[in-house]
């Protein structure tokens, strides 16, 4: 039986293509959106290039869209193998060029631990028991490096000048579970691992990126992969582990 894929923000930019490129090796992508019309739009042009994808609305917001998600993987597939927790956002108040922790309005916080953490928590929780059907199951968390600590605290790094607060703060957190629930699976054949796909030319990395989003999307899917992941609990990037 082929393996099911669930990515999460897969109708554009990196989760378009890290569903892309699982497909095209022979893994059923279970696409997950929160737009429909953008869903379907993006759905339709990987059936165009003839991948085995499928379709669900999966607003991070909405708990009720978990449970929709839960029972059809359940009902059609009977099981997940890789869920990658794709789907993140930047609040409006923020931009990378500020380091806004003297003024970050705890609405904008709020709002950005809700999609960026706690909405991944519940949906990871809601999938585990189809993802514990899996003989190798994969969760990579999305995250960034500039969720690193590490990253923050050296001023000799090229990104110690960008710190929008609630964004980072929240990949922070976003890691620790990683971490936490990497340990709680240990004795299982799931893996955990955080993911720094780098700075990719998408909505969210603009232009100025130096990285396509082809490449941007490689370390989600090496993630994914058994024959590439023998590890839990890491924090990566194309191969190469980042500090926390």
């Amino acid at each position: 039986m082929k393996k099911i894929a669930l990515i999460t923000g897969a109708n554009r930019g990196i989760g378009l293509e890290a569903s892309r490129q699982l497909a095209q090796k022979g893994i059923k992508v279970i696409m997950a959106s929160r737009n429909q019309n953008r869903g379907t739009q993006a759905y339709q042009q990987l059936l165009g290039e003839g991948l085995d994808v499928d379709l669900v609305k999966l607003d991070m917001n909405d708990p009720a869209d978990f449970d929709k998600v839960y029972n059809h993987i359940n009902e059609n597939y009977g099981k997940l193998d890789i869920l990658v927790n794709n789907a993140g956002i930047i609040h409006q108040e923020e931009n990378f060029g500020e380091n806004n922790a003297d003024k970050i309005s705890s609405t904008a916080l709020k709002e950005t631990f809700e999609v960026n953490f706690f909405s991944i928590i519940n949906l990871t929780q809601k999938l585990l028991p189809l993802i514990k059907k899996s003989e190798q199951g994969r969760i990579t968390n999305v995250s960034s490096i500039l969720g690193s600590s590490t990253v923050h605290s050296d001023d000799t790094s090229g990104w110690y000048g960008v710190k929008p607060f609630a964004y980072n703060a929240s990949k922070a957190a976003l890691n620790s579970f990683t971490v936490h629930l990497a340990a709680t699976l240990k004795d299982t054949n799931i893996k955990v691992n955080s993911a720094h796909p780098g700075w990719v030319k998408t909505d969210l990395g603009t232009d100025a990126a130096p990285m396509e989003v082809q490449q941007g999307a490689q370390t989600l899917v090496e993630l994914s992969l058994d024959e590439a992941t023998d590890f839990s609990g890491k924090f990566i990037h194309l191969g190469e582990e980042i500090p926390w």
